[in-house]
């Protein structure tokens, strides 16, 4: 778990490091000068930029699959082997309400994995490795294709994007400000301010040690909605089989060696956390058994 916290705040803080690049390099530091912080100008540049490499990310998100994950695409005319997969997606899709059918795609590994992507409703892509349909029966599959369509019906990409995006401007903004705060304080004291670049290192070095804080907030928003997904799921594809879905996921996430074998993994369904302390505030997903207990409290 450790390794994929870090992948994801290493992915969200080389964006916030590409943004403060472009921030610097189009002039518009100007929002923090010498006199003092235009601090509404300051914010809404930097919402801007934060909620544009936000939605950048949630754009590219469906070719970021294919590409990086070698999801291939199937056809619904002609689905092949994969043909009872595509009619369990798009039945369960109707179930759901969505306005248009998603993609459906597999890919080559043998976890146990699932995950939904895109920047619409509209334009959604639902994958699964070829080990989840090679070792879970099909209820636990539809389980599982239930609890990633409601993402979609949802609209938990976008409203992540949002929440990513807001998390970005302040981060942004508060390292703007307390670095100009210490310049400033720098200044009154040897009478001289930072130069140009050792602010920028500075700016630089602050978002580094506030993004991880900012993420905090939105693994814990994230833990709540992995809850409403399932609950969803249950609704769609029945509680029996959303129970069973996350009861082989936690077999297998508690077999020996499975912790280690799904660790580069960006599995929607199948992250869990085990409590380990501090860290366990940067799970964004809770623990199977809490979900399972849930979802078998609401059964009754």
């Amino acid at each position: 778990m450790f390794r994929r916290i870090i992948l994801l705040l290493a992915t969200n803080l080389l964006i916030i490091l590409v943004l403060t690049f472009l921030f610097n390099l189009l002039g518009l530091g100007r929002y923090t000068h010498t006199y003092g912080v235009d601090y509404t100008g300051l914010f809404v540049f930097c919402l801007f930029w934060g909620m544009g490499g936000a939605f950048i990310s949630l754009a590219l998100s469906r070719f970021m699959a294919k590409t990086f994950m070698g999801v291939k695409v199937i056809d619904p005319r002609d689905g092949g082997a994969y043909s009872e997969l595509v009619d369990i997606v798009h039945s369960l899709a109707q179930k759901a309400g969505l306005p248009a059918m998603p993609e459906v795609g597999v890919y080559e590994s043998d976890e146990l994995n699932a995950f939904a992507t895109g920047p619409t409703k509209s334009r959604a892509l639902v994958a699964v490795s070829s080990g989840l349909l090679r070792r879970m029966d099909r209820g636990e599959i539809e389980g599982v294709l239930g609890h990633e369509l409601t993402h979609i019906a949802n609209g938990d990409m976008v409203t992540m994007t949002l929440l990513q995006g807001v998390i970005n401007a302040f981060v942004m903004f508060l390292a703007r400000v307390i670095a100009f705060a210490l310049s400033q304080r720098n200044r009154d004291e040897r009478g001289s301010g930072w130069g140009l670049q050792s602010n920028w290192l500075m700016v630089s070095v602050l978002q580094m040690l506030l993004s991880p804080l900012g993420f905090l907030v939105v693994a814990w928003f994230s833990r709540w909605r992995e809850f409403r997904a399932d609950a969803g799921g249950a609704r769609v594809a029945g509680k029996a089989n959303m129970i069973g879905a996350l009861s082989a996921l936690r077999m297998a996430y508690e077999h020996p060696g499975a912790e280690e074998t799904g660790s580069a993994s960006l599995a929607t369904l199948k992250i869990s956390s085990r409590k380990k302390g501090f860290f366990n505030l940067f799970a964004t997903h809770p623990p199977l058994e809490e979900r399972i207990a849930r979802l078998t409290r609401e059964a009754r």
